[in-house]
């Protein structure tokens, strides 16, 4: 049986509306590949503590989170995902990658120009549609 992983995923924008996005480097699962950034809820974590700490630990920057944009569950070939993508707001430093290789802010009209984690693709379809 697969095992089910939960995971936070940050949708953060800036001033210019663009949003952040996060390049999976080659030594990572789903290597290569975009995502938002965020990581795993440990046992007991409450999600919104959990993706400040991870983007804390994964960019070196403090965010406030917000509403919750969307929640879906993918299967991949070893494991289950349960993603929660929750929108957020950089409020002390800027993102740094350290395990990522590469950050880039995009609009949201061009999210669709990069090959996303299948886990993602609900929350960038969600956000291109999305009414400012």
């Amino acid at each position: 049986m697969k095992k089910t992983v939960k995971v936070v995923a940050a949708i953060i924008e800036n001033e210019k509306n663009e949003i952040l996005c996060a390049l999976r480097s080659p030594d990572m699962a789903i290597p290569n590949m975009w995502e938002f950034p965020g990581g795993k809820v440990e046992e007991g974590e409450d999600i919104h503590a959990a993706l400040v700490r991870e983007i804390k630990e994964e960019m070196g920057c403090k965010i406030k989170t917000g509403k919750l944009l969307n929640e879906n569950v993918h299967e991949y070939e070893t494991f289950i995902i349960n993603l929660i993508a929750i929108k957020a707001k950089v409020v002390e430093g800027s993102p740094v990658k350290s395990e990522h290789s590469q950050l880039i802010w995009l609009k949201r009209e061009n999210l669709n120009s990069l090959k996303w984690a299948p886990a993602d693709i609900p929350a960038v379809e969600q956000l291109i549609n999305e009414k400012m």
